[in-house]
């Protein structure tokens, strides 16, 4: 079962996903960072959507990096805009160094920030599961990398 996994790209959170191409920034939209997977948050609890290790956290605390265990970093960014917020809305639960599991708390955030994004760094997604609007629950597979 692990198998299947490893290149997995699970849902961070309960909530709407929504195709990238529909977000309302054009860094991530256009794919500029990667491919990747977004959702509109039901709940403020952030959790890993893959298998990996805490390589980065953003000083103003709205995003992390993890890397894969196939190598791949995946970012996760936790709303649109958030950097001049300065951390405010957001308590990150892990540190850098820290192996994380799909569904392991990342960390929690004020709902008012928009969309949790997942982002292969400079890949494309090989599949995706879904490319409209569809309501998905905390660790459902999105797309394998």
């Amino acid at each position: 079962m692990l198998f299947g996994k490893k290149k997995g790209i699970f849902a961070p959170v309960d909530g709407t996903f929504v195709p990238l191409a529909e977000v309302n920034d054009p860094v991530f939209a256009q794919k500029m960072m990667g491919d990747g997977v977004a959702v509109i948050p039901d709940s403020d609890e952030i959790t890993s959507p893959v298998i990996g290790t805490i390589q980065t956290i953003i000083e103003q605390k709205h995003a992390l990096g993890i890397i894969m265990e196939g190598g791949q970093e995946v970012l996760v960014h936790m709303g649109i805009d958030t950097v001049e917020l300065a951390g405010e809305p957001f308590d990150i639960l892990v540190k850098v160094g820290d192996r994380v599991e799909i569904g392991t708390p990342l960390a929690r955030m004020k709902r008012q920030e928009t969309v949790v994004l997942v982002i292969a760094a400079g890949e494309q997604l090989s599949s995706s599961k879904f490319t409209t609007r569809t309501m998905v629950e905390r660790g459902a597979e999105l797309a394998k990398v």
